[in-house]
């Protein structure tokens, strides 16, 4: 069971027993000012620099995101993939909750991209599966409602449950959708994680489709958050995820997502694990 996306030639697979996916967060302006001016003033050198490094330092896919006050999305976000297309080569994951910027995105894309995100709104369902189907692309699903996101996994399953059969209704399938069963901070409620990794794992055993997750939203709001999350990384591959969006330039985020990987037995004979360690001996 593989959702494939592309960039070019070059695909890359989120795979259910294959090694996780690392898709980067952070060309994002959420709480960050200079990016927020940066795309206000529409200068893409801070862009090009997140794109590059996130690479460099093992991203497989790249999440883009132009949210902010006083950002055109739809004008936004095709010229900042275009950007990005200019100086990596990864596929990327269109991050908006408006589906006129991603059908704008969308068009300029070279290759299969990933929209982040549709949510089980029945709104949200009707609007960004068609741009999803009429452009070829996968999408994440996004396991939250009209009611907001459930306290309890049995309810993100059922949201799950929608999306999929919403999705399938406009002739998507397993092979183009991957669920997100949302992480949300254990600073708010100390019980959030055990959430979302029971969801994650009733959601691998009753629709066998692909997991992803914002992971790193765990750790908001808390000290130290690098300790939080690379150990909240380590226990979502456990429990079923086959891409994660993190921060890959922090050091031990990709380490400790290829050695989660062989220890969830997705890494023969240590080779990835391996690979990593001797092309960066340091972490």
């Amino acid at each position: 069971m593989a959702v494939i996306l592309s960039r070019g030639e070059k695909q890359v697979k989120i795979e259910i027993g294959a090694p996780t996916v690392i898709i980067g967060e952070r060309i994002n302006p959420t709480g960050r000012k200079k990016m927020i001016e940066a795309l206000r003033e529409r200068n893409f050198e801070l862009i090009k620099e997140e794109a590059l490094n996130q690479v460099k330092a093992g991203a497989d896919v790249l999440d883009v995101n132009v949210g902010a006050a006083g950002i055109d999305e739809e004008k936004m976000l095709p010229e900042v993939v275009r950007v990005v297309m200019e100086v990596v080569d990864v596929p990327l994951c269109l991050d908006s909750g408006k589906p006129e910027a991603l059908a704008a995105a969308l068009k300029v894309y070279q290759g299969r991209a990933l929209v982040n995100s549709v949510t089980g709104e029945e709104t949200s369902l009707n609007k960004v599966l068609p741009v999803v189907k009429e452009y070829g692309a996968a999408v994440v699903g996004l396991c939250m409602d009209e009611k907001g996101i459930p306290p309890d996994a049995a309810s993100r399953l059922a949201v799950a449950e929608r999306i999929m059969e919403k999705a399938v209704s406009y002739g998507l399938g397993e092979n183009d959708v991957v669920i997100d069963c949302v992480a949300m901070t254990v600073g708010a409620d100390q019980k959030a994680a055990l959430v979302t990794l029971e969801a994650m794992r009733l959601v691998a055993e009753k629709l066998k489709v692909n997991l992803i997750l914002g992971a790193s939203n765990v750790s908001h709001g808390l000290p130290d958050r690098k300790s939080i999350n690379l150990a909240f990384f380590a226990q979502a591959v456990a429990a079923g995820a086959t891409a994660l969006i993190v921060d890959p330039t922090v050091p031990g985020v990709r380490r400790t997502i290829r050695a989660a990987d062989l220890l969830a037995g997705r890494d023969e004979w240590a080779m990835r694990y391996l690979e990593d360690y001797r092309s960066f001996p340091e972490g």
